[in-house]
């Protein structure tokens, strides 16, 4: 026990609110036999030990009280009663009897960056102590020379709640007892150099107000019951790089609407989308950040809630139950994540506790001009142990899938998007950022232990080797990266007239010399439809009917060549019109036959990339492609071969909207061949030009360095897939 004097000095930072450790103060201290008991209550007429009704004295002016006494029957954790200014009676236990709850181990790891689970270490969440309940709080904030805990339980006065410092950890705690789950709260902050108090949100907060409100909510346990136990044992052993996968990209703000126009909950969403995606035959469904942000119009990439899911669509039992009806029936969520960077909202990370924690202070490293936002310190252990505990959180306990990594790039290079002068190098003088290469390796690492089968999609858009390659061959661990290249240079040629295609036909083979350097997903994502760039079908040459077939065309390209698949909701049914996050999806348009058949065409294109292992089990092997002939430029045809478990599917692309009558290919087997899919069918809105109506017998003709060959029928602007019948 302390002595039951304070210094003078001590009364006075408590009266001022800026003590780093008011238990020295406050609760109770014992001298010999005699008890003192001090509280500070503002606003209050009268106070009392509910235990005895022992009245607390003022001490002079101020709102300290006190009793002393003799008497050791008085509770280790007794009870106050108060009256406030209002008149209105408060009872609680006395949050300065209680003894420090976070372990030194603990602060240990989290100093060290090895805290996997520092979700369950900060934040707030419910507690128990010697039989009282209540909820303990916890922040790093190692720069502030007072942290309290601020609520509508106590006015949102932070002279009432201050917090202790845990020494060498920079982290502040204090046990509340006697609050419940549901409490709004902050802590407020005052910088130790410059004497500034700000409001902040919880870094760790599982729970927030809807926007535009800022506070954080003290989290109840968790009461939904998973049903999922099946799922998520088989992804303990998930087979990916030999199975299909094709994710549907969503926003869920746009995506439908309810009967009153405003965001679908997440379960409302979970039955409605899931119905959709089983229907079009997606395995996946990516969904564009919902880690709780701001401001609607940042699609969620700049986050304020890193550990919890946007208060937007329903709480995080209800983003639970969106999970986990989603692997109930099949299908798998990928969620967007960014820790590249984060916004700079007065009331976020930013300049957390009045210093440049999360981020760095000099600009050159801790600035993104292009985005006004913050760069995260990879540097300093805490922030690493924040990102990565987050990553964990939503694993473990949201049970989500994986993550698709947003703006790799720019945290690979330190002069990304930046001008000579705007930069500061390595310490060797490159430009590479070696703090956040070590992070993401680390962060790859530990995931992958932590959680089997989990993937980690990055989004990267340059040459960097290996970056879907493990970290002990000296890749950066991802298990899948974008291939942005194959993207740009797709949507390239398909945006010429044909008549130019016969020049740029190497933007189309260009792929194959690199599509198996790295594990790559096909995208066509939500930045390919906004901000100018056209819907899929406008971005396409010709009248209406050839944007359609070109737009088909392409979609059937996509599903054949190696690699995973994307496409961003409404892009699967070509809307019109760009994609309005402010808006919803323009459903209304599948009256219409063109963009009916589109849809019709990506649904049959998913089961049949799904049901043919030629179309996936090799999908990252050389031996699982191979060219027919990808030299006919001046027709503007290609033709390969898919391979996969003995089986294989023959790809002829005819890009111009010239039909090719009597066009020969070489193929593998003499057998009897027939279309599996043709991208003009009627069905899909095309001219049902083909070959579907007679038979296709290959012939031992010698062509294309073959044994035998095809005669075949091309429509025009056509993908056609073809089979050997058994």
């Amino acid at each position: 026990m302390r002595l039951s004097q304070p210094l003078d000095q001590d009364l006075s930072r408590i009266l001022e609110a800026r003590h780093h450790d008011p238990f020295c103060v406050l609760g109770r201290h014992q001298k010999g036999n005699t008890t003192c008991v001090r509280v500070f209550l503002p606003n209050t007429k009268e106070a009392f030990i509910l235990e005895g009704m022992r009245k607390l004295e003022r001490m002079g002016n101020s709102d300290l009280f006190e009793w002393q006494g003799e008497d050791k029957d008085l509770p280790v954790h007794y009870r106050l009663k108060w009256v406030d200014g209002s008149k209105q009676e408060h009872i609680a236990h006395d949050p300065y009897t209680f003894l420090p709850q976070l372990s030194d181990f603990d602060l240990h790891l989290f100093s060290e960056g090895k805290h996997w689970h520092a979700y369950r270490l900060l934040g707030a969440r419910e507690h128990e102590v010697e039989g009282v309940s209540g909820v303990l709080f916890a922040v790093w904030a190692p720069n502030a020379e007072r942290v309290s805990v601020v609520g509508d339980f106590n006015r949102w006065d932070g002279r009432c709640h201050p917090m202790r410092v845990r020494p060498g950890s920079g982290v502040w705690e204090l046990f509340l007892p006697d609050l419940k789950p549901g409490t709004l709260y902050k802590f407020e902050v005052r910088n130790r150099a410059t004497g500034d108090v700000f409001a902040k949100t919880d870094p760790y907060g599982q729970s927030f107000e809807l926007r535009p409100k800022t506070a954080s909510i003290v989290p109840a346990p968790s009461a939904h019951t998973w049903k999922d136990q099946e799922w998520m044992e088989q992804r303990t052993h998930y087979d990916w790089q030999h199975v299909p996968m094709s994710m549907y990209e969503v926003h869920p703000g746009s995506w439908q609407k309810d009967d009153q126009g405003g965001f679908l909950n997440y379960r409302e969403l979970a039955h409605r989308l899931v119905e959709y995606v089983q229907w079009m035959g997606f395995t996946h469904i990516e969904l564009m950040p919902i880690s709780e942000f701001p401001y609607d119009l940042s699609w969620g990439y700049q986050a304020t809630g890193y550990y919890a899911p946007t208060s937007r669509f329903g709480t995080p039992d209800d983003f639970r139950y969106f999970v986990d009806y989603c692997h109930r029936h099949g299908i798998g969520v990928i969620v967007d994540w960014v820790p590249a960077h984060f916004p700079k909202d007065s009331h976020g990370l930013a300049r957390f506790d009045g210093s440049a924690l999360y981020e760095h202070e000099d600009p050159r490293l801790g600035e993104h001009q292009d985005w006004s936002t913050l760069i995260f310190n990879f540097g300093r252990n805490e922030v690493k142990n924040f990102l990565l505990s987050s990553a964990l959180f939503w694993l473990e306990e949201l049970h989500v899938d994986g993550f698709r990594v947003d703006a790799v790039a720019s945290m690979l290079y330190l002069d990304y998007s930046r001008k000579e002068g705007e930069w500061i190098p390595n310490r060797y003088g490159g430009r590479e950022n070696l703090e956040a290469i070590q992070f993401l390796r680390e962060t790859n690492q530990v995931v992958h232990e932590q959680c089997p089968g989990i993937l980690m999609i990055a989004e990267e858009s340059t040459s960097w080797p290996q970056v879907s390659r493990p970290t002990y061959v000296g890749g950066l661990g991802f298990d899948l990266k974008w291939n942005m290249g194959w993207m740009n240079d797709t949507l390239r040629y398909m945006s010429q007239d044909p008549v130019h295609r016969s020049y740029n036909q190497d933007m189309l083979t260009f792929s194959m010399l690199y599509a198996f350097t790295e594990n790559f997903i096909l995208p066509f994502s939500h930045d390919e439809v906004v901000h100018g760039k056209g819907s899929m079908p406008n971005k396409m040459p010709g009248d209406e009917w050839q944007r359609f077939a070109n737009l088909r065309a392409l979609y059937a390209y996509q599903f054949t060549h190696p690699g995973k698949k994307l496409l961003f909701m409404g892009t699967e049914f070509g809307q019109g019109l760009e994609w309005n996050s402010a808006g919803v999806l323009d459903w209304y348009v599948l009256q219409f036959p063109l963009h009916k058949g589109v849809q019709l065409l990506v649904r049959d294109l998913n089961h049949l990339y799904c049901e043919n292992p030629a179309l996936h089990r090799q999908d990252f092997e050389q031996q699982g492609f191979e060219w027919i002939d990808c030299r006919d430029t001046q027709q503007s045809v290609l033709s390969f071969i898919r391979w996969g478990d003995g089986e294989f599917l023959i790809v002829v692309a005819n890009l111009t909207p010239v039909p090719r009558h009597g066009y020969r290919i070489g193929v593998p087997r003499l057998a009897r061949y027939e279309e599996a899919l043709n991208s003009d069918a009627a069905c899909y809105g095309g001219s049902n030009m083909g070959n579907g109506d007679r038979e296709l017998w290959a012939e031992e003709i010698p062509w294309m360095n073959r044994p035998c060959s095809l005669s075949l029928t091309l429509p025009p602007l056509s993908v056609v897939v073809l089979r050997p019948t058994k």
